[in-house]
């Protein structure tokens, strides 16, 4: 499938006439606990030629393409990346630290990571997985019977919370390193652990019984980061004239 990935991602260069700098998985393979249907979520950051930006209209700046029931591609021009990075988008930044990489020209994606490190909002990260978290929690886990895959989509966010208020840098994108925090109770940790392996195995997780010990760890972690968060640093703004510098020195390669 790599191989499929890397040729229609050569094909999208060719077909836009633009230059792909950097292309990698997101979303649950790159989470690391992928369904047996799950698709393949790839996601890029290209550049176009330099007289394409010289337009009185304004363009599109993003590159879809339809989801079929393999493939899920999309990707950013790198003036929109290089905004939401100055502020710390969650989706870029997990981009950047994706484990599965299909394509990297040059040190763009480098580049990027040591400015958001050198810039980052940890207080926006913060809020951004907590509001995640809380939604999923609202719309998913608090029935009696809950689909227990959603504990997934629910304990990622939280975790993500932990490990930027423990480490004050964005958070891993593998579910297996947020899980090794040593401030999760053991006993979170071990009913994890077992979802885990079952849904990798293949499990369909459907309806099942809530678990008490996640729903009360959730909700206790809601309630702490909810009260945490407004004391987290904001970060200082990356220059736009660093920005324009960097956008300038891709385009014009």
């Amino acid at each position: 499938m790599k191989q499929t990935i890397i040729e229609e991602i050569k094909r999208i260069e060719k077909e836009e006439e633009v230059t792909i700098w950097y292309a990698v998985e997101s979303g649950s393979r790159a989470w690391g606990f992928p369904s047996k249907d799950s698709d393949y979520d790839v996601r890029f950051i290209y550049t176009r030629k330099p007289e394409w930006y010289l337009s009185v209209q304004e363009r599109r700046d993003v590159i879809e393409y339809p989801i079929d029931d393999l493939l899920d591609v999309s990707g950013w021009d790198l003036k929109k990346a290089l905004m939401l990075l100055r502020k710390s988008n969650p989706s870029l930044i997990e981009w950047l630290v994706s484990p599965i990489i299909y394509q990297k020209k040059g040190k763009l994606a480098e580049e990027l990571l040591k400015m958001v490190r050198e810039h980052i909002s940890l207080k926006s990260l913060i809020y951004h997985y907590l509001h995640m978290a809380r939604g999923n929690y609202r719309d998913y886990l608090r029935q009696d019977q809950v689909k227990i895959k959603k504990y997934f989509y629910v304990l990622r966010p939280i975790l993500a919370c932990m490990y930027i208020e423990t480490y004050g840098i964005e958070p891993p994108i593998l579910f297996s390193e947020l899980l090794a925090q040593p401030k999760i109770p053991v006993e979170v940790v071990n009913e994890v652990t077992l979802l885990l392996n079952r849904k990798l195995a293949g499990d369909e997780l459907d309806w099942e019984p809530r678990s008490d010990t996640l729903n009360d760890f959730i909700t206790t972690q809601i309630t702490y980061f909810e009260e945490a968060v407004k004391d987290i640093d904001s970060g200082q703004l990356v220059s736009y004239d660093t920005l324009n510098d960097l956008f300038r020195r891709y385009v014009n390669q």
